[in-house]
């Protein structure tokens, strides 16, 4: 309870570039339940954490891109989210913690990049 109010408390202070950093780090994390959740064989918990996972690439990073303004930059990551959620469904269809391996170190640039940047955008904000 306590973590879903500071989630919350974030999110509802959160810059837009903190509310990306935000669903970068919900990815990995619901990334690294899945996996485990595959080791200890939870059904259940893998489908929820993959599903968490999977909505967040389509509804959170993949529907933030602006495919128009964003040039070739933004259809690679376009396509990349495309893929990473092809296989996330496959994870979760085959149990397959190499394929949530492969998810999360293909979105982990992508995530390091961003945060990188934050000090810059903080900055030019002001």
């Amino acid at each position: 309870m306590y973590s879903r109010v500071g989630v919350e408390t974030s999110v509802s202070d959160a810059s837009p570039h903190r509310l990306v950093t935000l669903l970068f780090d919900g990815f990995a994390e619901s990334v690294a339940h899945a996996k485990a959740a595959i080791v200890a064989q939870q059904t259940d918990t893998k489908g929820r954490a993959i599903g968490r996972a999977a909505r967040i690439v389509e509804e959170g990073l993949k529907a933030a891109l602006d495919l128009d303004a964003g040039g070739g930059l933004a259809a690679d990551l376009d396509a990349l989210y495309a893929y990473v959620g092809m296989r996330l469904t496959h994870a979760n269809l085959h149990n397959d913690a190499q394929a949530l391996d492969e998810c999360a170190s293909l979105i982990e640039p992508v995530r390091s990049a961003w945060a990188e940047i934050g000090p810059r955008v903080t900055q030019a904000a002001q």
